[in-house]
Parts: structure tokens; sequence; C-alpha cells
């Protein structure tokens, strides 16, 4: 890695900036306001902190910690998947990293909000924490910096409020992507961006054709971050499968 990113990975589609392009400018700085966001009637309940039940991992059920209202990661245990699969959404959760600062850049508080299990949304500690700007918290990583940086210090709790339009496919042809609007910690981050294809590190990744719903994935990077409060509704029609 050179200094806060790279310089020898493809180019975007479309943009001046390579993927992790170190160069590319960092958001500025906003600090958000104090907000809790309880489910409305009408939603799908992923997690109400009490168990992992609704949730699969790498060698089955879940193997998190499940705590005080809030799930933990557990190191090198896996990501986890809902059991439940949707596609266009309205997506809520929150999230905590460590308290006790450990490593820098990629390397302090790192997990990571999959829609689909396949397009990532950043989660980090990117308080006063440099990184590459299309990998810092709130991120589609790789993708898009957030328009700000409106990072809670560590420790605290911080809300992703998400609204997500799933990509379409006829056969094996994309007949239009994903779309992603995105509110941290109740500031605007993103605003109804068009993603590039699933997320991935040092490369660009097109577009495959895959099922009209997926599974929200959470990601075990080796850090002890939290989550808890999550839930979906579902925004309009799509076809079950």
């Amino acid at each position: 890695m050179s200094k806060l990113g790279y310089d020898d990975t493809p180019l975007l589609p479309g943009e001046q900036w390579q993927v992790h392009d170190f160069r590319r400018p960092q958001p500025r700085v906003v600090a958000p306001g104090k907000e809790c966001c309880q489910p409305p009637a009408d939603a799908v309940i992923l997690f109400d902190g009490s168990n992992l039940s609704g949730w699969t991992g790498r060698d089955g059920d879940a193997a998190w910690k499940v705590e005080n209202g809030y799930m933990e990661v557990v190191p090198r245990t896996g990501n986890i998947s809902t059991r439940e699969r949707f596609g266009d959404c309205q997506l809520h959760l929150e999230f905590a990293c460590p308290t006790e600062i450990k490593g820098e850049s990629q390397g302090r508080g790192n997990s990571g909000v999959f829609m689909m299990g396949l397009y990532e949304i950043q989660v980090l500690d990117g308080y006063d924490n440099p990184t590459y700007a299309d990998g810092i918290t709130a991120s589609v990583y790789g993708e898009y910096p957030p328009l700000v940086n409106s990072c809670r210090p560590p420790g605290e709790w911080q809300t992703y409020e998400i609204i997500w339009t799933a990509p379409r496919f006829s056969g094996v042809d994309l007949v239009s992507p994903a779309y992603l609007t995105l509110l941290h910690n109740g500031v605007l981050v993103h605003n109804h961006v068009e993603l590039m294809g699933p997320t991935g590190h040092r490369n660009v990744y097109p577009y495959q054709a895959h099922a009209p719903t997926g599974p929200l994935m959470l990601q075990d990077h080796g850090d002890l971050v939290r989550f808890r409060n999550i839930w979906y509704r579902p925004i309009g029609t799509y076809d079950q499968e």
C-alpha cells in the first residue's frame, strides 16, 4: 500500500481515480447531531438484541457474541448473513467500533455491511483516522467515498439509514444497476449513486446476474465491532425466489 492507498490499481469506470487511489480527496468532516431511530410498525426485525436465530455463519449457526442488546464480531469465526432475503428496501442498523484504539487506516474498527451479500458499505473507525477515500466509513467500498465524513468517536453508537434499489437482470444481461442512498448519523453521504458492480479490494468487479433478493451480510474483519437495532422495510414489489 502506498501512503494512504494505492497507485497500481485499475481506473474506475467513468472516473479519474483508481481503486483506493491515495490521491483521491478526503471527504470533509461534518460533526453529526444526536439521533435515535426505533423501527416503524411495518418493519421486519433482523436483530432485536436477544439472539442470532435469524442469522447464519460460515459453519452453520452464527458464532458471534450477543450481550446487552448488541452482537459483537468474534474474530476468525467468519461473516454472518441473514436468513431473510430481500431486494429493494429501507434498511436501518447501528454499529460501534471499539473504544480502545488499535491500529490505523484499514486496521482500525473494520467491518462491512454487504447488501445482498455482494455490495459493501464500509464500516470503519473513521474518526480522525486517515485512509484511502473510497475505504473510509460509509464509502461504497472501492467505488465511492461518502460526500462527507460524519463519524462519531470510537465507542459511540452510529447509524446507517440505507435506501437500496437492487440491480435488475434479464437472463445474464444487466437491465439496471444497483442504486444507493445513505444517511450516516443522519447526514446524507450518498444520494442515489449508481453502483459500478459488486465491491471488492484493489479491483473493479463487473455485474454478474444473480437472484432478485439476497441476504444482508456483516463482515468479520478481525475487529470487535458491535451491531444492534437492525431492521428493514421492503420498498415496492419484487419477485421472490
